[in-house]
């Protein structure tokens, strides 16, 4: 046998042994998807005991004395972390999914290299299949500056098993003592103002107060990964509260067997809301148990609203995989729009007006099982008070399906929203 025939073989064997990993992981996505959780008495979301449950659950620990700055597109949100990275004086962390082009990614990349010149100590880790289009000039100028730049999860044929488990978590932190977190990508994409079809729709916070070092256990557990390197102690300071700050509670999930909790607190979330359950997400695409939910609580007379990507979004099939569920939703009363302005990738859901929720997960099948991602909690009426708001704002420029109109799609529509099951878990 000569030596081409060997490698057809070999690379033929490689691609069934793929195909049999995959088919056996859509197996267990389908037995598993219409299963939930058994809640008889589900507690009330915002009550001590929501919180003791989400605790326990996500060890997620509830911090008091935490102020927060919610942050809308990137005319707001770019500037503040440029500022806070400007600011430092002892050490900078910061992890991204996403690294592209435009220019926003020199001027983060200048920020970085002139404190890590002035002997700020800059640590960068960069998701290797997210940030796969990044400029790697930008990456050999840090790095001469002395910052560290570690790639996620490269490609090797030793973590084949790893490479559709991403690290999609967005974390920046100076000093220790204030942090960024949500969605964003350092990309020209989230430029601006969310003003076209170009652009996002993001939404970011600014955290200060004890929560931060809860950002930091995130930073550190990919840190860690990438570099088999521990942090020294200037990364975790004392950190005073805020007498007028507000309870906040990181929620983590890591996707190589490590504690998720995060689909368990969003299934006790809608269990347990009373009035109202407002979904932003880029991707919906839950599990049909979660769709069962929704409904459910939309049956009960919970005000059921869904607001994702509508025809400017990236991965079209992704948006075609939720549409598998719209009929089912728009029968029990769930109300869904579809945003038109902009690209949509702002990851925010708030309960009963006293419960929010913000992180860089979707509601599909890859955030809540697959990721590293990292969402915050917090009970506030005044915060959580302002998410309603972009609410709102929100659905001005959206529009709302319903079901006439929705039931009557045509068939080759049904027929890719059908096919989308194939890759559904991997969505």
């Amino acid at each position: 046998m000569n030596k081409a025939s060997v490698v057809r073989r070999c690379l033929g064997g490689a691609g069934l042994g793929l195909a049999g990993m995959y088919a056996f992981h859509m197996a267990r996505y389908r037995r598993a998807a219409g299963k939930g959780f058994d809640m008889p008495d589900p507690p009330a979301v915002g009550s001590s005991e929501f919180t003791a449950f989400v605790e326990a659950l996500a060890q997620a620990s509830s911090r008091e004395g935490n102020r927060l700055e919610i942050l809308r597109n990137g005319c707001e949100i770019f500037p503040a972390m440029l500022e806070t990275i400007n600011s430092a004086r002892e050490c900078i962390d910061f992890s991204t999914y996403i690294y592209w082009t435009g220019d926003i990614a020199p001027k983060f990349a200048d920020a970085l290299i002139a404190k890590a010149s002035a002997g700020v100590e800059v640590n960068v880790v960069l998701d290797a299949q997210g940030s796969v289009k990044m400029d790697h000039g930008i990456i050999d100028r840090m790095r001469a500056a002395g910052a560290t730049v570690v790639w996620f999860r490269p490609p090797h044929w030793y973590n084949v098993h790893k490479l559709n488990k991403r690290m999609h978590r967005r974390i920046l932190i100076v000093d220790g003592k204030v942090g960024f977190m949500g969605g964003v990508g350092i990309a020209e994409e989230w430029d601006g103002n969310a003003e076209d079809q170009e652009h996002q729709r993001e939404t970011h916070v600014r955290i200060a107060g004890p929560a931060v070092r809860d950002l930091m256990g995130g930073f550190l557990e990919n840190w860690t990964e990438g570099t088999s390197a521990l942090l020294s102690a200037s990364h975790f300071p004392d950190i005073d509260a805020f007498n007028d700050g507000i309870p906040v509670q990181v929620a983590r999930t890591v996707s190589t067997g490590g504690p998720r909790g995060l689909p368990e607190m969003l299934w006790a979330a809608v269990l347990g809301s009373k009035k109202r359950f407002w979904i932003t997400t880029a991707f919906f695409a839950p599990r049909r148990a979660f769709v069962d939910a929704l409904c459910d609580a939309a049956r009960r007379g919970v005000d059921v609203r869904i607001l994702t990507g509508g025809p400017h979004q990236d991965k079209q099939v992704a948006r075609e995989a939720g549409h598998r569920s719209y009929a089912r939703l728009l029968e029990s009363g769930v109300r869904i729009f579809e945003y038109q302005q902009a690209k949509l990738h702002a990851k925010v859901i708030t309960v009963d007006g006293i419960w929010g929720n913000v992180g860089s997960s979707n509601f599909e099948n890859r955030s809540l099982s697959l990721n590293d991602e990292i969402n915050i909690t917090m009970q506030h009426a005044g915060v959580v008070g302002e998410l309603e708001q972009h609410f709102y704002d929100d659905l001005t420029v959206s529009q709302e399906l319903d079901l006439h109109s929705w039931s009557r799609r045509p068939l080759g529509k049904r027929a890719r929203e059908y096919a989308t099951d194939l890759i559904r878990q991997s969505l």
